[in-house]
């Protein structure tokens, strides 16, 4: 009697199966970035057939109409951050997400974007 092997499904193996053995980002984002969906990518998940990833759906979800910082998103899907930050770099760059980066360099920060944080934070 043959038994039964299911395919190996630990987190050794699938972090680097999602980002296709990559562990550099195409973009360099902060831990405390803060991700969106855009238009763009609310459209991508919702059409049947995508060529996008279930990671890419769940990214787009989490992120639509609230912001969710890198780590967030890395926690929330129980993923290292290097590969949250490859994924989200590469629907950055498709255009499915939009990344706000704050700018130390300045010493300070958008208020447009803060108020958005606070908000958010209150829906919790």
């Amino acid at each position: 009697m043959a038994v039964e092997r299911d395919e190996p499904t630990g987190a050794l193996v699938r972090p680097y199966a999602v980002t296709r053995g990559r562990t550099r980002p195409k973009l360099e984002i902060a831990l405390e970035a803060l991700v969106e969906t855009t238009v763009r990518g609310r459209n991508a998940t919702m059409r049947d057939g995508s060529s996008h990833g279930r990671e890419h759906q769940y990214i787009a979800s989490l992120c639509d109409g609230r912001l969710q910082s890198l780590a967030e998103v890395a926690a929330r899907m129980q993923l290292p951050l290097g590969v949250a930050r490859v994924l989200i770099a590469d629907m950055a760059v498709e255009g499915l997400v939009r990344v706000h980066q704050l700018d130390h360099t300045q010493g300070r920060t958008d208020l447009n974007l803060l108020e958005r944080v606070l908000s958010g934070l209150r829906k919790l």
